[in-house]
Parts: C-alpha cells; sequence; structure tokens
C-alpha cells in the first residue's frame, strides 16, 4: 500500500476489492471488514460510491469496543458511519447526511447500533428523524448493546 501523504481523514477510499476472509490469519489474527474510508459521521460524504445501495451501519463509537466479535458479526459486508450523540456538535449536519444516504445515496437498510446508555439514544431519533423528513422509506434496524457487549433488544423501526 503506497503511503498517503498528509491527513488522509477526509480522503474517499474503497476497500471493497480487497478480499476480506472469514478465518483467522497467522497467529489468530483476524482480518478487517473494512470496507471504506473515513467512518466518522462529520468526515463521511453521504454520496460516497460505498454507500450507493448498501447496506449502512450507523454506529455510536463505543459499540465497536463492547462487542468482541464487531467486525465479523456487523461490518462484514457493510458500509458504516460512527458518531458520539453526546459528545459531537453539529447534530444537524448529521440528520442531513442520514436523509441524503436515503434519498441519494439510496442504501438498502440501515441498521443503528447503540449502547444501552441514555445519551446513545440519540443516534437512534436522530435516524428516525431523517427517516420521517426523507421522501424515501427505508428499513431501519436498532440494536441496544450492552456495556458487556450483550445484544439487549433488536427491533425494526
Amino acid at each position: 500500500m503506497n503511503p498517503i501523504e498528509g491527513c488522509p481523514g477526509s480522503q474517499t477510499l474503497d476497500f471493497k476489492d480487497k478480499e476480506h476472509k472469514d478465518t483467522a490469519g497467522p497467529e489468530g489474527k483476524i482480518e478487517s471488514q473494512l470496507r471504506q474510508w473515513p467512518i466518522q459521521l462529520h468526515l463521511i460524504a453521504p454520496t460516497a460510491p460505498y454507500y450507493e445501495g448498501a447496506d449502512v451501519l450507523l454506529t455510536a463509537d463505543c459499540v465497536a469496543y463492547a462487542l468482541g466479535d464487531f467486525h465479523r458479526q456487523f461490518l462484514k459486508g457493510n458500509s458504516i458511519a460512527i458518531a458520539c450523540p453526546k459528545l459531537d456538535e453539529g447534530q444537524d449536519i448529521y440528520q442531513q447526511k442520514i436523509k441524503s444516504w436515503f434519498e441519494d445515496a439510496k442504501i438498502n437498510t440501515l441498521t443503528v447500533l447503540i449502547m444501552q446508555v441514555p445519551c446513545c439514544t440519540g443516534l437512534l431519533q436522530l435516524a428516525q428523524q431523517a427517516l420521517q423528513d426523507s421522501q424515501r422509506k427505508v428499513p431501519v434496524k436498532s440494536l441496544v448493546v450492552g456495556l458487556q457487549g450483550e445484544i439487549l433488544q433488536e427491533e425494526w423501526v
């Protein structure tokens, strides 16, 4: 891989053509299932090619740390964006980007993964408001993750 000059934080990179293995590599190393860059919701372009017609994960920042098998169980084959509804500013921008996924990128589904803590529900609320404001209706699934990685709730909203 060629080194990228400067900070690649906003540079759109698509890794979908990279071979993603299901099995652990040498010495038990588990392959990353990340298919794109960037992943932070402020930095993503909602119409980037990897979102078009995709199944998208919108996940609270802490979720991947709580779920030990996050890559294989949730990330594999999906596009992603991460956000923190408590600490991130510009929530109105988040809502506009989610709406753009629905209307412009014409995503297939949206799965919102949040932690069980009360502040995390704000991320689901943003997605629900964007869906309500959208002309296009997309299936949205919500999963609530416990602090030790158990799935506490799963439902289509």
